[in-house]
């Protein structure tokens, strides 16, 4: 007598087999050793990219710059020469954003954006809005695009400020003060919405 296997038995018989041998051979094939995966902390940069942000009345003003350390450095007559057009920053030129015209030291300047240029000196800074905001430092500076230029007085901190920093503060609703501090100098300077 012969014995009937139905089909469908021996199709899940050799389905069966044939899972088991693939099985086998991935389980004999040796694993393949893994690259070390040593992922080192970010970099800080030594000069951070940040910006202040203030509203006064309907006046949105923005600075952003690029925040250098003092790092035992003498910065002003030292790394940063008096009498030379200095960025206000590092990298890229400090820019100032504002979508209300100012008046500044009795002048008005425009909404909109520009870059921010001093030129140090032991006795008074030079404070400088110029159209070209977007340049790597003072590489493409050029005085003919000035459109404000005034002097301030700077002070003189018995503190060290170790990062640049820039504020702006309210003083009334339309009206406050910009100001830039680093290593012992502080300038600040005030300014009306019109």
């Amino acid at each position: 007598m012969k014995l009937r296997i139905p089909f469908s038995l021996l199709l899940c018989t050799l389905l069966f087999v044939s899972c088991k041998q693939e099985k086998k051979e991935k389980e004999i094939i040796p694993e393949q050793p893994q690259a070390e995966t040593t992922s080192k902390p970010p970099k800080k940069s030594l000069s951070p990219h940040t910006s202040a942000m203030a509203m006064i009345g309907d006046a949105h003003i923005h600075i952003d710059y690029s925040s250098p350390g003092v790092r035992n450095r003498m910065i002003f007559g030292g790394l940063l020469a008096y009498d030379q057009v200095w960025q206000a920053g590092a990298h890229m030129a400090t820019w100032v954003e504002t979508n209300k015209d100012l008046n500044i030291d009795g002048k008005e300047l425009k909404a909109g954006k520009y870059g921010f240029f001093v030129i140090p000196n032991q006795e008074e800074w030079t404070i400088i809005f110029n159209t070209n905001w977007d340049q790597h430092g003072k590489d493409e500076y050029d005085e003919t695009d000035n459109v404000l230029q005034f002097k301030v007085t700077p002070k003189i901190s018995e503190e060290v400020q170790e990062h640049l920093e820039y504020k702006i503060t309210k003083t009334s609703d339309t009206s406050g003060t910009m100001s830039l501090s680093w290593e012992k100098v502080v300038i600040e300077f005030p300014f009306e919405v019109n």
